[in-house]
């Protein structure tokens, strides 16, 4: 873990919360130069409208998401780090390396400048341990009852350096279907704070990085026909929108998908499927047969529990882009879409 960063100031030296009306961009001047440029830096030293930097000449990735998770710190991570794992992680689903960030903030009135401060702290060291840089940014202050604390929107670049094209259109009848963990640790985490519910064992967010991961099977010669992170509609979500949009049908082995013991009891409590609930720190990777041994490998070295679910098996037939699970049983019924949104404000 890196070392934390000091405040430059003690935090009592700090109004205690925002105000809204506090000077426009004095304010946000303030922002600036006593929270976010000691904790990420000037680049070349200046303030300006935009960030100057080097990248080689090749492809690159580029990406941007917005982050509005409720509550802002919750078991395994906080809002920071999550916008920091996020980004990179949908980088590294192209097959980048991740190595610019942007960070919009959205601040409301009343926000604890000493919960800003430990978030923008979470961030950096997040940033620091994915070997990022937060290069721009933004601030803008809403009034109370307008923001709902934090809102972090964020852009990132990345470098590809391979030649590799890894999306939907890449899979092939026969690939294998990888799962690098265990799955809903994210969306209970969060669920059992918004509840009130205590387990037995602590239940805490797979919200991790997943970059190193991807360039080490690129750097052993992996093919990697397609990668997904699974965060909103879980897993059941990302196979649908893969198999549409390569027009080939899965079969997934619903015994083989694992689901700790706290995360599957949260969601009988809840009534709710693991299969659609999101996740922060997991993927699927679709590898040709040749491939398997050696990414299966890699994988269980990040998590022990990753593992073979599922075989592209074919042309889509009566459903496009048809995903099956097969139960322990040998029934089959179509994994579908998840219809609405199952657990809002959990990103």
């Amino acid at each position: 873990m890196p070392a934390a960063i000091t405040c430059p100031l003690p935090l009592d030296c700090y109004p205690q919360v925002l105000l809204a009306h506090g000077g426009g961009g004095t304010l946000s001047q303030q922002l600036l130069e006593q929270i976010f440029w000691p904790a990420f830096g000037r680049p070349d030293g200046a303030a300006h409208d935009s960030a100057v930097f080097q990248m080689p000449s090749q492809r690159l990735a580029f990406t941007t998401d917005s982050y509005v998770v409720n509550p802002l710190i919750f078991p395994g991570g906080d809002i920071g780090s999550l916008a920091v794992y996020g980004t990179v992680n949908d980088l590294a689903m192209s097959g980048a390396r991740p190595r610019f960030l942007s960070a919009g903030f959205i601040l409301e009135e009343g926000l604890s400048m000493e919960l800003l401060w430990s978030i923008v702290q979470s961030m950096q060291q997040a940033a620091q341990a994915c070997q990022v840089q937060i290069i721009t940014g933004d601030t803008k202050v809403v009034n109370r009852g307008k923001g709902d604390g934090l809102f972090i929107n964020t852009a990132g670049i990345g470098q590809l350096e391979h030649d590799q094209r890894i999306n939907p259109s890449q899979i092939q009848v026969g690939d294998q279907v990888l799962l690098s963990g265990d799955l809903g640790r994210h969306g209970m985490a969060i669920m059992a704070v918004r509840e009130g519910f205590c387990f037995e064992s602590p239940l805490e967010s797979d919200s991790q990085p997943l970059a190193d991961l991807v360039l080490e099977l690129l750097q052993a010669g992996v093919r990697l026909h397609c990668l997904r992170d699974l965060t909103r509609g879980g897993l059941a979500s990302a196979l649908n929108e893969i198999a549409q949009g390569a027009n080939l049908a899965l079969e997934i082995e619903e015994a083989a998908i694992p689901v700790i013991p706290t995360v599957r009891g949260a969601c009988e409590l809840l009534g709710l499927d693991p299969l659609y609930v999101a996740n922060e720190g997991r993927l699927v990777a679709f590898v040709p047969p040749a491939n398997y041994d050696q990414a299966l490998a890699i994988l269980k070295r990040y998590h022990p529990q990753a593992t073979l679910i599922g075989t592209v098996t074919g042309p889509a037939t009566s459903v496009l882009g048809q995903v099956t699970l097969r139960s322990s049983l040998g029934a089959r019924r179509i994994l579908g879409r998840l219809s609405g949104e199952q657990l809002p404000r959990i990103c």
